[in-house]
């Protein structure tokens, strides 16, 4: 039960790392350089994130909050899948990735994007960061 909140708790802290590293540190490096370069720089990145490592983390968040929630009975841990599956799972599939697709198909300029997607990239850090606290009081609680 220990090992399943803090694997848990783990997944959460990777995916707020992921989403804060973009919102702070990828974008603003991103839109200091021409657009062009930009662009073609975010879609090399919108392919090569695609691995398992990410769908781990990026499946993994909810489904194990769920889980430790079911195993441990914790309204926390339910609390922090909801949150991270609306606030991370939803708003990824709804807008960021879309957007994406734009960006890659060439329909949504770079300069049209990025200040779009920085901001609702940022929204899932935030959702993640409240899945991450969430998940910290259901361990703590245990």
């Amino acid at each position: 039960m220990l090992a399943l909140a803090l694997i848990t708790l783990l997944l959460h802290g990777a995916l707020l790392g992921l989403f804060y590293a973009f919102s702070m540190s990828v974008m603003p490096g991103l839109n200091a350089i021409d657009p062009a370069h930009a662009g073609a720089a975010m879609r090399s990145i919108n392919r090569k994130i695609l691995n398992p490592w990410l769908f781990l983390v990026f499946l993994g968040s909810p489904v194990a909050a769920l889980v430790t929630g079911i195993v441990t009975g914790s309204v926390w841990f339910y609390a922090a899948a909801v949150v991270n599956g609306v606030g991370s799972f939803l708003v990824t599939g709804a807008i960021n990735v879309p957007m994406n697709n734009a960006l890659d198909a060439g329909t949504m300029p770079y300069q049209k994007y990025a200040p779009r997607w920085t901001r609702w990239n940022t929204i899932r850090a935030v959702a993640c960061a409240v899945s991450l606290v969430l998940t910290g009081i259901g361990l703590t609680a245990l």
